[in-house]
């Protein structure tokens, strides 16, 4: 088996469409007063902020530049981008690109690897291990990050914040075979195959069904 290795920032500092692949089989460990869970990441979905790289992402809380929302996208890789989804799901991403570059990868799902006790009791509607942390609300949930207050919790030096902490490991050898297409529920042009980047472990049974958003499959062609 591949060993870990800590996520460092100059791991991070590529777009998001570059990296996103080598946060498959990493880990992200979260420590807070509820317990500790260990999630290996099976799906991600890169997002770029204005400005970032050559095509502008129009699916993304950063394309119209910074704001007191998506202000952690734009500072330094290795922070966690913590937001709220429809009122009520906390989802996170890991920030990568260098500071001022906006950016974030979307952790979309995972399987629990330890503390599955914790993470049973945050998501009770969970009736089979596979369903924790598939999905990218249903993750945050199991993980215990919540947004506001865990919003910019650093994932690499490990720091505190509201009470967690929160870890990112990688592989130390990426893996060979990943799938690659368009992300999921996203409207419009940004749901297509002219941004295939959701990526994930073929497979796997963890990773989420893939939804068309509004106005995507229209757009397709």
């Amino acid at each position: 088996m591949t060993s870990l290795v800590p996520a460092t920032r100059e791991a991070l500092e590529g777009l998001p469409a570059e990296v996103a692949p080598a946060l498959l089989g990493g880990e992200l460990r979260v420590q807070t007063s509820t317990g500790s869970v260990a999630l290996r990441i099976t799906e991600v979905e890169a997002y770029h902020g204005r400005g970032t790289g050559p095509q502008v992402d129009p699916g993304s809380h950063a394309r119209m530049g910074p704001t007191a929302r998506n202000a952690t996208m734009w500072g330094e890789p290795g922070h966690l981008y913590v937001y709220l989804s429809h009122g009520i799901h906390s989802c996170v991403n890991v920030v990568s690109g260098p500071e001022g570059v906006a950016g974030g990868i979307l952790l979309r799902a995972g399987e629990v690897v330890d503390g599955a006790d914790a993470a049973h009791a945050r998501r009770p509607a969970a009736r089979v291990a596979r369903d924790l942390a598939r999905g990218p609300g249903r993750l945050g949930d199991a993980v215990g990050l919540r947004h506001p207050i865990h919003d910019g919790i650093d994932a690499v030096t490990g720091e505190e914040r509201a009470g967690a902490s929160a870890r990112l490991f990688l592989l130390a050898e990426p893996l060979a075979e990943i799938a690659t297409g368009p992300r999921v529920g996203v409207a419009g042009i940004a749901g297509t195959d002219a941004f295939p980047w959701r990526f994930w472990i073929p497979g796997d049974p963890t990773v989420s069904a893939f939804r068309w958003g509004r106005g995507a499959r229209e757009a397709t062609g």
